[in-house]
């Protein structure tokens, strides 16, 4: 077809996806199989990702787009996943323990006695990084506590996605926006904290070269590139962690804050400042290392989707899906703003998330319910907001809206009136491949930057203002 393309592999939690994107942006051929951690054989509780079992699934759905690349000229491939996971290996990049999954709850009472090492504010407060059980730095320690010999054998820690590029190209490296989510990092220096190291007993030389998205990390070896169904020796270039491309693939620029609305909502932003001694007064918070140098990325998360989807079991239980949605909506739509006296008080920032309901009466009913839900999360929304501001240093003048939950129009709308300011609902589902392929036409030279690729995007946003409610949900405002 002589099309100039890049293929990205995406690795998530749910899926493996290879998928061939154009100069321009589009997705040209895609195919996806799921992916699943399984038990540990220590532990059926525990969990763990297989790599022969990832990079096979990679290798099925890359074999798959392959007949519809026929004639293309592959300019680059391109890596991205989740955050913090990784595994100790040996010279030759073999596992010597496997990667331990950001479900498996055997950290979390390493995370609980941190303090016996670094108060849990100094650590934020270096790292930027929030107290969660998944990250890195609580499954060295697990390692370090139960199988201290692996770590005097091994020759490097390799995050997951460098573990994939490692068996790409031969070459050990570290992600930089995957050590930003490791709490091993020192945010503001971008390096791998000196501090936090000495504190937990871990020597810097377990770590390889941060390399930046968009640098080249090798070529993709002839026994990998006939495995995938790909040319031999084309670029590897690096990427990282979905959600720093998912944030550059979006289109959005500097102080622009961006909401991902899905069973959480994680709220970031694109900014050059960040007071990171802020971040330990706020349950939820955290701070990534952006997908370009000098950038960072401060961001709340809390329960979503998940309250919705509990409402929707208890009072339409019996109700088809997803028909269902559509009738949630119209029944809440018919309610008026206040949903008459019903307010949801959530704190809803962690996983033990706790919400109750005030000011029912006898007239009160299911769509009551359902719109004083979705009142209370985009009042948790607004305040969040104005965290993130403090944060970051900024002064939002729009709200950028991606994820599963930009697709309920209701909602959308609330959240546009009680932040009396635009919400824009990007149409484009692809946002963390978009990101990732921008950065390999960069590493490829095709585009000077991957600024320049992502002018070439057509975005398309559907853009929501404050309307004739946006008055009176003002005038509710000192009760939330």
């Amino acid at each position: 077809m002589n099309r100039d393309i890049v293929i990205v592999l995406d690795c998530g939690a749910t899926n493996v996806r290879a998928i061939a994107v154009n100069a321009q942006g589009e997705v040209v051929a895609k195919a996806a199989t799921p992916n699943t951690s399984q038990p540990a054989m220590e532990n059926d509780q525990w969990h763990i990702w297989s790599l022969d079992d990832i990079l096979q699934r990679f290798a099925q759905c890359s074999q798959q787009i392959a007949p519809q690349l026929q004639g293309d000229r592959i300019h680059a491939l391109t890596v991205t996943t989740f955050g913090v996971d990784g595994a100790l290996v040996d010279a030759n990049g073999q596992l010597l323990y496997p990667i331990i999954s950001w479900k498996c709850p055997r950290t979390a009472a390493i995370m609980a006695n941190i303090a016996d090492y670094i108060t849990p504010s100094e650590l934020q407060t270096i790292s930027g990084i929030g107290q969660f059980s998944f990250n890195t730095l609580y499954k060295l320690l697990w390692l370090k506590q139960n199988h201290p010999e692996y770590l005097e054998q091994a020759h490097a820690w390799l995050f997951i996605s460098s573990l994939i590029n490692q068996r790409l190209t031969g070459e050990f490296t570290t992600d930089r926006t995957m050590a930003g989510t490791s709490q091993l990092l020192d945010v503001r220096e971008e390096h791998f904290s000196s501090t936090i190291l000495q504190r937990i007993g871990l020597p810097a030389t377990l770590f390889p070269p941060l390399i930046s998205a968009g640098e080249q990390i090798g070529r993709l070896l002839p026994h990998m590139a006939e495995r995938l169904a790909l040319p031999a020796g084309i670029p590897v270039i690096s990427a990282g962690h979905d959600t720093q491309f998912a944030l550059f693939g979006s289109g959005a620029g500097l102080q622009q804050p961006v909401l991902s609305s899905g069973t959480w909502e994680i709220l970031m932003v694109r900014t050059p400042q960040v007071n990171t001694s802020l971040l330990p007064h706020f349950s939820g918070s955290t701070c990534e290392l952006d997908s370009c140098q000098g950038l960072f990325n401060p961001g709340l998360q809390w329960l979503a989707s998940g309250v919705l989807e509990w409402v929707r079991q208890l009072y339409w239980r019996n109700e088809a899906l997803p028909e269902v949605y559509g009738q949630m909506i119209a029944e809440a739509r018919a309610i008026p703003p206040g949903s008459e006296g019903l307010r949801m008080n959530c704190h809803l920032l962690d996983q033990q998330a706790q919400a109750g309901w005030y000011g029912v009466g006898l007239h009160t009913n299911r769509g009551h319910f359902y719109r004083s839900a979705l009142e209370g999360l985009s009042w948790q929304l607004r305040h969040n907001l104005s965290v993130l501001e403090r944060i970051g240093g900024f002064k939002a003048e729009a709200l950028q809206l991606v994820g599963g939950g930009s697709r309920n129009a209701l909602w959308n709308q609330i959240k546009a009136d009680v932040l009396n300011m635009p919400v824009k609902v990007l149409q484009e589902a692809e946002t963390t491949v978009l990101g990732a392929a921008m950065f390999a036409w960069s590493g490829a030279r095709f585009y000077h930057s991957p600024e320049e690729a992502r002018q070439q995007v057509n975005y398309r946003y559907h853009t929501y203002y404050p309307g004739e409610q946006s008055a009176l949900y003002q005038s509710f405002a000192a009760e939330h």
